[in-house]
Parts: structure tokens; C-alpha cells; sequence
């Protein structure tokens, strides 16, 4: 399992114009490292999930192979 904070890092030079709505989870995932961590209150889970709740707009394949490693991650 890569990194949050590496899947973050793709997913900034992919998406070049990260939802308002997104821009807070994309933030907190670059300071994770595992889905152990925790962000201030939330659990590294819950703000994957709350990222991909608001990334629908991000389009692609690598948008795409991506939100399905994040699944993966806190399925």
C-alpha cells in the first residue's frame, strides 16, 4: 500500500483544478501517511472518504485507477 500522502501528490498533478469541495480532504491527505492516521479529529478513513465523496468531478483514468486504490484502502 503507497503512501497517502504519494497518492495525494498524483492526484494534485492530474487534477488541475481541485474542487472547492475536495481541496480540504486533497490538503489533510498530504500530511497521512497510512489509513491508521489521524488528521486533527478525523481518522485517515474518513477523510479519504470524504474526499472521494467530493471528487466526482475529477474525470479520467487516472482519476479513475486512483479513487478505486482509495477504496481499496478503506474498504
Amino acid at each position: 500500500m503507497r503512501p497517502i500522502y504519494e497518492i495525494a501528490r498524483d492526484i494534485r498533478s492530474d487534477w488541475t483544478k481541485v474542487s472547492p469541495y475536495a481541496e480540504p480532504y486533497l490538503e489533510a491527505m498530504e500530511d497521512l501517511d497510512t489509513v491508521e492516521d489521524r488528521y486533527i479529529l478525523d481518522s485517515a478513513r474518513s477523510v479519504i472518504n470524504y474526499f472521494l465523496a467530493n471528487a466526482s468531478g475529477w474525470k479520467g483514468d487516472v482519476a479513475r485507477e486512483i479513487k478505486k486504490e482509495l477504496k481499496g484502502m478503506v474498504a
